[in-house]
């Protein structure tokens, strides 16, 4: 089959294509730390909700099918970041008895630190076939910060501990934070197959495989109504999104940015976007000619970070997607 790039290079899309919609969960009944935390009895009711929509979950050792195939089946990945031990305790056990895939991405530095599992509880959890381990470096910091030759070290650490202590680097990573500059994303595909940044969206064939979209669930973004919007949201396929790197200077803030799609995609007069530029979410003004959507920021963003989303009421369904940038 044709890779994801070819079907882009083809100027062929898929409005039938359901994808995925990829979560990311941290803590679970921590409720000192709302931003990262979920409580256990919502986590259940919004298991239930898929369940009950029936949707797929999805088996992260399907991902290569994913990214050759179009799918008309609506299916939900579950990703947990930082390997923190109230998920071993909590979060675990439900898992397990409800065999439900994921992917658990672990920093190697805190490994076993208070509030961390440990390396035997990796392992434990790696033995079963609907799991699957992803690294997320070894110190967990702002590595976007970091000089190119520190960010590769602390990578290349995290890769030694992997091998030493699983037998294989993992094949997923996610970037700390959702934050990584062209040049760290380049050394990411030398090193692992898919990568996952924290900015929103669906996944489907069209998107670019390091830098795949996720949606965070806490206590503030958890309630079930809203839960309910993300699952059913579906793809919004594009070509090739401006600038490609997203760590923004002093020199180029705001960003020119330009979204392009395919030929005869339907509905392109009605896409919405809002961006939270001037730290103040607002609709941006956006300019479509042909297949290109030119988006007009009119203020800088603040640092650390800027977002972009913009969705479409189409006849399939609501399609969505978003942009992350790391401001320097």
């Amino acid at each position: 089959m044709s890779s994801t790039f070819s079907f882009a290079e083809n100027n062929r899309y898929f409005s039938f294509d359901k994808g995925i919609v990829s979560l990311i969960y941290h803590r679970f009944n921590e409720t000192k730390y709302p931003s990262t935390n979920i409580d256990m009895d919502i986590f259940k009711n919004q298991i239930d909700m898929i369940k009950n929509n029936n949707y797929t979950f999805f088996n992260p050792k399907y991902i290569d099918r994913s990214f050759e195939e179009p799918s008309a089946e609506k299916k939900i990945l579950i990703t947990i970041d930082d390997g923190f031990t109230s998920f071993y305790e909590n979060a675990w056990p439900y898992l397990k008895e409800e065999r439900i895939p994921f992917i658990l991405f672990v920093s190697t530095e805190p490994v076993g630190k208070y509030g961390y599992m440990n390396w035997d509880q990796i392992k434990e959890i790696e033995k079963e076939d609907f799991v699957f381990i992803g690294n997320h470096s070894h110190s967990h910091e702002y590595l976007v910060k970091y000089q190119f030759d520190d960010f590769k070290k602390d990578i290349e650490e995290s890769i030694e501990i992997f091998n030493k202590k699983l037998g294989y680097n993992p094949i997923f990573f996610s970037y700390p934070f959702g934050e990584y500059s062209l040049e760290q994303k380049n050394f990411i595909k030398q090193k692992f197959k898919y990568a996952f940044g924290q900015h929103s969206g669906v996944m489907d064939l069209t998107k670019d495989k390091f830098e795949l979209p996720r949606f965070p669930i806490n206590e503030k973004y958890g309630d079930l109504k809203r839960f309910r919007s993300l699952i059913d949201l579906i793809p919004f396929q594009y070509k090739k999104i401006i600038p490609e790197d997203k760590l923004i200077s002093i020199n180029n803030n705001p960003p020119k940015m330009i979204v392009s799609f395919f030929p005869n995609q339907k509905n392109l007069n009605n896409i919405n976007c809002f961006s939270n530029e001037g730290n103040e979410w607002k609709k941006t003004i956006v300019e479509l000619n042909e297949e290109k959507l030119s988006i007009k920021f009119n203020e800088k963003f603040f640092p650390r970070r800027g977002r972009i989303n913009c969705s479409l009421n189409d006849k399939e369904g609501w399609r969505w997607f978003g942009v992350q940038f790391t401001i320097d």
